[in-house]
């Protein structure tokens, strides 16, 4: 399934490396290798978790750890970023792989490595092409609901593992969770209580004292006490023997089919990531006063993909949870995940062994935790207080993650996000302007009322750029505010502060109601019309014959009867 790459092929040639770790000083290295520590307790049990998740072996996961850290390190820009597997990921891959091969397989993984290659190069690609903007389309709710799903699905197979309950791979989550239901009378007793041990002490333990490894120090102790206790004797699942030795660069060896089937899985996970990764990038950029290079930072996680891909590994997101605890361990370099990359490395090297007698329970009560506040509970309730509208769209793009999977979930948040820009852009703000002193003040319940500037002028602001999906819109209110207007209408002005463009169809709606107001033998005028947008109107022949304000006072002045 692999190809083995030339010795003389190296990841990090793909890009010279551009001010390498900035903000790194000498007086700040002791904390960063110290975070360094931090980050690896936190990464190791996570990731062997999210393997599982995603259908891999541990060592996938221990592998996304090496390589690909190392890449993204020396790339981003970002100080506080993370490049990881996280839940988004590793429940695209399983959910994307799961009908195409055997979870376990040779073929499985090679799927998974080329899915993270695919992802990189698209990474690689929004970079080359500054297509970053794409990912605004991906509004907070929709956000929230995507991630609240997945973390739901994620969850509901850590509680089977917690309670040592077999669901069926590939299923959806209702079935599963049916499934989990009707076998609670089969539950393993042994599993139960080493599980819901380590909830009870990681859940008050991380509240308290956040900055210890607790996740590592849970996975320590629940190992020992298998061993002591015997319970894999007792029927307790453990994590078996793990693979020896360094990640190997290999490029996987499949047909074009396979290629092309990973590319829709790779290119949701990718969407997902451009999101999260850089609104998390400029939040942090914000907080500590330094500048970011979104480009460069998508160029880092193509890049760190590509080598995860290129490593046995899988797909990498933008890891919230991690670059927050590398924050509050007091890091401000990327140099943690160097000393992240060397200790997996050590790890793989010589304590492989070690990771063998890991039991199942507590594997699954560490990810659980760690999943719990993506479900967005908080977010949700806030939603409800703030735009019952953006509450209904974060809960169906919840529910579609669900009912028909992570990635007909992606789909259907974009259809969301595109409806509720749509929705908005068709019913922009419509301001008729007020004949006072100041004549740029506009009047609440403009479209309530029936207004006008001053007698026999109307003059209208239309705050939004005019296009197919409003242009009836304006039309209608056109007509609308002459039709009823207290006087007789002389003259009209269209205020184009807020109008940046004319499309085709509005320029076809905006020039038939010139006709209508001219065969009403009401003058037509412009005022505050952009440079760019004049010349776009001028194309159209929207201009010819009509005059153009610079101000709406001079406007009202120049057109008001009398």
């Amino acid at each position: 399934m692999w190809q083995i790459l030339p010795q003389t092929a190296k990841v990090g040639r793909m890009i010279a490396p551009m001010n390498v770790l900035p903000g790194l000083t000498r007086g700040n290295i002791g904390t960063e290798v110290l975070a360094g520590v931090t980050l690896l307790a936190i990464a190791l049990p996570l990731n062997i978790g999210y393997a599982q998740i995603a259908g891999l072996p541990p060592t996938a996961g221990l592998y996304a750890l090496v390589v690909p850290s190392v890449v993204f390190a020396l790339l981003a820009s970002s100080r506080h970023l993370v490049a990881a597997p996280d839940a988004a990921a590793a429940a695209l891959v399983g959910s994307a792989l799961s009908g195409l091969a055997p979870a376990g397989s040779g073929q499985y993984a090679a799927m998974a490595a080329a899915q993270a290659i695919v992802g990189g190069l698209l990474f690689a690609g929004c970079s080359v092409f500054r297509l970053g903007f794409l990912a605004d389309f991906l509004s907070k709710p929709i956000l929230i609901g995507f991630v609240g799903g997945l973390a739901t699905d994620i969850l509901l197979s850590q509680v089977a593992k917690i309670m040592g309950i077999k669901t069926p791979a590939g299923a959806e989550f209702f079935e599963r969770l049916v499934q989990l239901v009707t076998k609670v009378g089969a539950l393993h007793v042994w599993s139960l209580v080493l599980g819901v041990t380590a909830v009870a002490v990681l859940v008050p333990a991380r509240r308290r004292w956040p900055a210890v490894p607790w996740a590592l120090l849970v996975l320590v102790l629940a190992t020992v006490a298998s061993t002591l206790l015997d319970l894999p004797g007792k029927g307790v699942a453990v994590l078996g023997s793990v693979p020896s030795g360094p990640p190997v660069l290999a490029v996987p060896h499949l047909s074009w089919s396979h290629w092309v089937a990973v590319i829709l899985p790779a290119i949701a996970i990718t969407t997902v990531t451009v999101g999260e990764g850089l609104l998390l990038a400029r939040s942090y950029a914000d907080k500590y006063d330094y500048k970011t290079e979104p480009n460069r930072d998508l160029l880092a996680f193509g890049a760190a993909n590509v080598a995860s891909g290129l490593s046995s590994g899988f797909t990498l997101g933008s890891s919230t949870s991690r670059a927050a605890a590398m924050d509050q361990a007091g890091s401000r370099t990327q140099l943690p995940l160097l000393v992240m990359a060397a200790g997996a490395l050590v790890l793989l090297l010589f304590g492989a062994d070690l990771l063998a007698d890991i039991p199942m329970p507590a594997i699954g009560a560490i990810v659980g935790v760690s999943v719990a506040k993506l479900l967005g509970i908080g977010e949700f309730r806030h939603l409800w207080s703030l735009s019952r509208f953006e509450f209904l769209i974060g809960a169906t793009c919840f529910l579609g993650v669900l009912l028909i999977g992570p990635l007909a979930g992606i789909v259907l948040a974009f259809a969301l996000s595109l409806i509720n820009l749509l929705r908005k852009a068709a019913r922009p703000a419509i301001d008729v302007l007020e004949g006072s002193d100041d004549p740029h003040v506009s009047l609440t319940g403009g479209h309530d009322g029936i207004r006008e500037t001053v007698p026999g002028v109307i003059a209208m602001r239309f705050a939004a750029p005019i296009f197919f999906g409003n242009a009836q819109t304006l039309s209608a209110e056109i007509r609308r505010l002459v039709t009823e207007a207290p006087h007789p209408v002389t003259a009209f002005v269209l205020d184009m502060e807020g109008v940046t463009d004319v499309d085709v169809t509005g320029a076809e709606s905006l020039a038939k109601e010139l006709q209508w107001l001219q065969g009403k033998s009401i003058t037509f005028a412009y005022s505050r019309v952009r440079p760019q947008l004049a010349a776009n109107l001028t194309r159209m022949h929207l201009l010819q014959g009509h005059q153009v304000f610079e101000t709406n006072r001079a406007a009202v002045a120049a057109l008001r009867p009398g």
